[in-house]
C-alpha cells in the first residue's frame, strides 16, 4: 500500500503546511516573548511525578520552523537526487521520522521523555546513514551509532542522578554539590550529539548517507541537537565553575582542527562535513563565553546557509554521476549557473561576508569575544579559525565553479525546477535570516563600543584567507595548500588529527586481539574438547577399543552397556 501511495510527493508539501501553521504562534511567541507550558502528570514513582510536558516559547519555536522549513525544501529535492531508487518511500518516511524526532527534542523539556526524541534520532541516523547497502556505509553507520550511544549512556546517567530532585524537568533545576556528575555527564552526552573533540570522527563518515540526509543531519537536526540540549540546560550547568572553561577549549580545539582537516580535503561533502563541524565549535565556543544567545542566533542562520551548501553540491554530485571528487568538476559557473550562484552565495554566508546571514551572528560573536574579557589564547585561535572557514570555501568555489572542467564532456548537466526551487527558497533565507532574527527576536545583546581595528579583524581575515587560496590556485596547476606539501602534514591533516584513528581503530584494537584469540583458544579449542563433542568423541573412542578387544559375546554388550550408564550416572551426580 505504502508503494501505491506517494509518499515522496506528498513529504513536502505537508511539511509547507505544518510550517505554515507554526507561524502563528511563533510570531506571536516572539514578538511578546512568552513562554507557554503545558504539563500532563502520567503516573509517579515515590513521589516523582513523571509528566508530559510541552514548551512552547521563542527558542524552541524558531528552530522548530528552520527545522521544518529546511526539511520541506530538503524533500523537494529528494524527489529528483533519488528518484531512480526504488524505495524513495521508505526513505523518505525514515526523513519524517528524523524531523518528528528532532520536534520531540526542541518541544519536551522533560529529562525521560526529552529521551525519546535523542534516542529517536540516533536509532534514524544509523539507518539512514547505512541506507546504501555496502561495506563503507555500514563502518560509517557502526561509528555514528556507537559514538551516539555513548551520548545516550551519558544521558541515562543524568537521568537517574536527577531523581535526587524529586523531578525531571530541564527548567526547575537547581545545582548542588552533588550534581557535579549531573553536569560533566550531559555535557559529554551534547558534545557526542554535536561531534566535538574527542568525538568528532562519526560527522565526516556519516557523509556516507544520502545527500538529501546529509542536508538535513548536519546543518539543522542532529549536529545541532547538542548544542540546543545545552542551550536549554545553560541556567543550570553554568554554575559549575569548569564547565564554561572545559566547552570553550574542546570547542576552540574542535573548530581549528576541522579548518585545517578542511583544507586538504577534496571530497566534496566531507569539506561540507568539516565546515560544519568548524561552526559547531563556534557556537559551543560562544557558550563557553557566556553568550548563549549568539550562539542560538548562530545555529539558526548556520543551518539555513549550511542547507543550502549541501543542496547544490548534492545537486553537482547528481549532475556528474555521483562522483564527489571536486578535482572532477569545474567550469560550472556556465552551466549550471544558478546553482553556482546559490553556492557562491552559500560560501560567502558560511564566511562571514558583510550583509549575508552569518555575518550578523559570526561577526557578533566574535565582537563580543573581543570587548568582554577573555582567555586571548582562545580568541586568537577563534580568528585563525575564521581566516581557515574563508580559506578552504574560497578554495571549494574555485576548484568547482571557475576552475578548468576536467569531467566526462558526455555528461548532461540539467537544472529541473525541483532542484532550483529549494535552492532559491534558501538562498534567500541565507541573504535575509541574519538581518530578520537580528530586528525581531530578543536577543538579550547589549550594547558593544570596541575600537575600529577590533571591528574590521574579522572582515580582514576573511579577505586574508580569500587571498590565500586565490594566489595558491593561481599559482600551482594543482590546488593544493601548504598542508600537502609534506606527507605526514597531509596525512595527519586528512585524518583530523589523527583522530580517526585514535577514535575508533585504537580503542578496539585490543578487544578484538583479546576476543580473537579467546575464540580461537577457548571457544573454539578447549571449550570444544571438554564439553559436548570432546565427551561424545571420547565416548566413541573408548567405546570403539573396547568393542575391538573384546569377544563379541552378548554378556560383553551387557557390561559395556552397564558400565557406559555408571559412568554417565556419575558426570551427572
Amino acid at each position: 500500500m505504502l508503494q501505491k501511495f506517494q509518499v515522496n510527493l506528498m513529504a513536502s508539501k505537508l511539511l509547507w503546511t505544518i510550517f505554515m501553521g507554526l507561524l502563528i504562534p511563533t510570531s506571536y511567541s516572539v514578538f511578546f516573548n512568552t513562554t507557554t507550558l503545558l504539563e500532563w502528570s502520567l503516573f509517579s514513582i515515590s513521589s516523582t511525578p513523571i509528566m508530559l510536558t510541552l514548551i512552547l516559547d521563542p527558542l524552541g519555536l524558531m528552530f522548530s520552523c528552520s527545522v521544518l522549513m529546511i526539511s520541506a525544501n530538503v524533500l523537494k529535492f529528494s524527489t529528483i537526487y533519488m528518484k531512480e531508487d526504488k524505495f524513495i518511500n521508505r526513505f523518505t518516511v525514515l526523513v519524517l521520522m528524523f524531523v518528528l524526532s528532532m520536534n520531540m527534542l526542541i518541544f519536551l523539556p522533560h529529562l525521560m521523555m526529552l529521551l525519546l526524541g535523542w534516542d529517536g534520532l540516533g536509532i534514524v541516523s544509523f539507518i539512514l546513514v547505512i541506507y546504501y547497502q555496502n561495506p563503507k556505509s555500514l563502518a560509517a553507520g557502526m561509528i555514528t551509532a556507537l559514538t551516539n550511544r555513548i551520548g545516550d549512556v551519558m544521558l541515562l546517567l543524568a537521568i537517574a542522578w536527577t531523581l535526587n530532585q524529586g523531578h525531571w524537568n530541564i527548567l526547575h533545576m537547581w545545582m548542588l554539590d552533588e550534581n557535579m556528575y549531573q553536569v560533566l555527564t550531559i555535557t559529554l552526552a551534547a558534545m557526542t550529539k554535536s561531534a566535538q573533540m574527542p568525538f568528532s570522527s562519526w560527522l565526516p563518515a556519516a557523509m556516507a548517507a544520502p545527500t538529501p540526509v546529509s542536508a538535513l543531519v548536519h546543518s539543522s537536526t542532529l549536529v545541532t541537537a547538542g548544542v540546543f540540549l545545552l542551550i536549554r540546560f545553560y541556567p543550570f550547568m553554568s554554575s559549575a565553575w569548569w564547565f564554561t572553561p572545559l566547552l570553550l577549549l574542546t570547542a576552540v580545539s574542535t573548530t581549528l582542527m576541522a579548518g585545517l582537516s578542511a583544507t586538504t580535503e577534496c571530497d566534496m561533502k566531507k569539506i561540507i562535513a568539516l565546515s560544519t563541524l568548524s561552526q559547531l565549535g563556534m557556537m559551543m565556543a560562544a557558550m563557553g563565553m557566556g553568550m548563549v544567545h549568539l550562539a542560538y542566533f548562530h545555529m539558526i542562520t548556520h543551518a539555513l546557509f549550511k542547507a543550502l551548501l549541501f543542496v547544490c553540491a548534492g545537486s553537482f554530485i547528481h549532475s556528474h554521476m555521483h562522483s564527489q571528487d571536486l578535482r572532477w568538476m569545474g567550469n560550472l559557473a556556465n552551466q549550471m549557473p544558478a546553482t553556482s550562484s546559490c553556492l557562491v552565495m552559500a560560501n560567502l554566508a558560511l564566511c562571514g561576508f558583510p550583509f549575508m546571514s552569518g555575518f550578523y551572528s559570526k561577526d557578533m560573536i566574535v565582537e563580543a569575544s573581543m570587548f568582554y574579557q577573555h582567555n586571548l589564547l582562545m580568541v586568537t585561535l577563534m580568528l585563525v579559525a575564521m581566516g581557515l572557514t574563508s580559506f578552504y570555501s574560497t578554495r571549494f568555489s574555485l576548484c568547482v565553479v571557475w576552475g578548468t572542467n576536467n569531467c566526462n564532456p558526455y555528461i548532461y548537466l540539467e537544472e529541473s525546477n525541483p532542484l532550483t526551487s529549494p535552492m532559491l527558497t534558501l538562498a534567500s533565507m541565507s541573504v535575509i535570516s541574519g538581518a530578520i532574527i537580528m530586528w525581531v527576536a530578543p536577543l538579550k545583546q547589549e550594547m558593544m563600543l570596541i575600537p575600529m581595528y577590533q571591528k574590521l579583524m574579522p572582515l580582514i581575515l576573511v579577505l586574508l584567507g580569500a587571498s590565500l587560496a586565490w594566489l595558491i590556485s593561481a599559482t600551482k596547476q594543482k590546488n593544493e595548500s601548504m598542508l600537502m606539501q609534506t606527507q605526514i602534514n597531509h596525512y595527519a591533516s586528512c585524518m583530523m588529527w589523527f583522530l580517526i584513528p585514535l577514535s575508533s581503530q585504537f580503542p578496539m584494537k585490543l578487544p578484538m586481539y583479546l576476543s580473537h584469540n579467546y575464540l580461537k583458544l577457548m571457544d573454539q579449542s578447549w571449550l570444544e574438547a571438554l564439553s559436548g563433542q570432546g565427551i561424545n568423541s571420547l565416548s566413541v573412542k573408548s567405546s570403539n577399543i573396547l568393542m575391538s578387544a573384546s569377544k563379541p559375546m552378548p554378556v560383553n554388550y551387557l557390561m559395556m552397556s552397564s558400565m557406559l550408564g555408571l559412568m554417565i550416572m556419575m558426570v551427572m551426580f
